[in-house]
């Protein structure tokens, strides 16, 4: 594996899944593997499990990790080809990243959208460049379209998870939020859970929430959340804004806050979610503090899902 920015660097899902659950069991199994080798993780915007799990999954494989915040800590970069910087900008992807690239063996990004162009956000200007000129392999840490490290562990979660013989029934359902929030999660897992192929997917939202089609192609839409809950499995709650009239918010309506009373409507569905989230309102209380939730788990296995893909890109250096 060269890069991971997607689900299509991922040659096969499961043998992934497998090395990250190998190390849940034996984090230490490869702790040379990395030794005397850098890893940079660069941060254009804020983070919490994103950065923490990476650095401790680099640690576990033996690497020294750098973390940079370049929104706070360093210039201002330009990414637009035959940019004339005579504005707030100081220094070109152009520029930084070849050098970053020789200070660094592998290079993680992580970069949101501006929810303002469409057009822009979805090009992956930021991850693209990097990936152009850094020379070394990049890691998304999360870009504007897509979350692949948060959406491995998502599989790796399910497949841990379900013993079932059947194939499990996911649904992936919008919830209320204050403010309008970019579709990278939403976008990545259906990719993920499409790509994976071992599941019955399902995708609920309002009218006018639809996701693209590059993404969702293979699951089934219902704007009828109720209808979309029976007999789930799992039930991963996010909130995404509108991708036709881009990044807006049509409806914060409360009734799609998973609670106690829809999970009744499930297979006594395992409930997901990614972190941070807004209590009681994407999710109620009652379902966050119960047996039902996985959000702790999901989010501590963000750490061996790191650990496989550095795994995987430290073994083709």
């Amino acid at each position: 594996m060269k890069n991971f920015i997607s689900v299509n660097d991922v040659p096969d899902i499961n043998a992934l899944v497998a090395k990250a659950l190998a190390y849940k069991q034996n984090p230490f199994a490869d702790r040379t593997l990395g030794a005397d080798k850098r890893i940079g993780l660069l941060f254009l915007n804020p983070s919490l499990r994103t950065r923490l799990s990476t650095q401790v999954a680099a640690k576990n494989l033996g690497m020294e990790a750098i973390v940079f915040n370049v929104d706070k800590e360093g210039w201002a970069l330009e990414f637009e080809e035959g940019a004339i910087m005579s504005g707030n900008t100081v220094e070109h992807v152009k520029d930084a990243a070849p050098i970053l690239g020789q200070y660094f063996d592998i290079l993680c990004i992580r970069t949101f959208p501006s929810l303002k162009n469409r057009e822009d956000d979805y090009s992956e200007l930021v991850m693209n460049s990097f990936v152009q000129y850094a020379g070394v392999p990049i890691i998304s840490l999360e870009s504007a379209t897509l979350h692949p490290l948060q959406s491995l562990t998502d599989i790796l979660t399910i497949k841990e998870t379900f013993a079932a013989s059947h194939k499990p029934k996911i649904v992936l359902t919008w919830a209320p939020h204050v403010k309008p929030l970019p579709q990278c999660v939403a976008n990545s897992f259906a990719q993920w859970v499409n790509s994976w192929g071992e599941a019955d997917f399902v995708i609920t939202h309002p009218e006018h929430y639809e996701l693209s089609e590059q993404y969702t192609k293979g699951a089934t839409i219902n704007t009828n959340q109720n209808d979309a809950l029976k007999d789930a499995d799992f039930v991963y709650v996010k909130n995404w804004s509108t991708y036709n009239d881009y990044g807006k918010i049509y409806s914060n309506d409360p009734a799609w806050m998973l609670t106690e009373d829809k999970i009744k409507l499930t297979n006594n569905a395992k409930v997901m979610h990614c972190l941070p989230v807004r209590r009681n309102v994407e999710l109620s209380d009652e379902i966050l503090d119960s047996a039902n939730s996985l959000v702790t788990k999901q989010a501590g296995n963000r750490v061996w899902a790191a650990q496989a893909v550095i795994s995987e890109i430290l073994s083709g250096l």
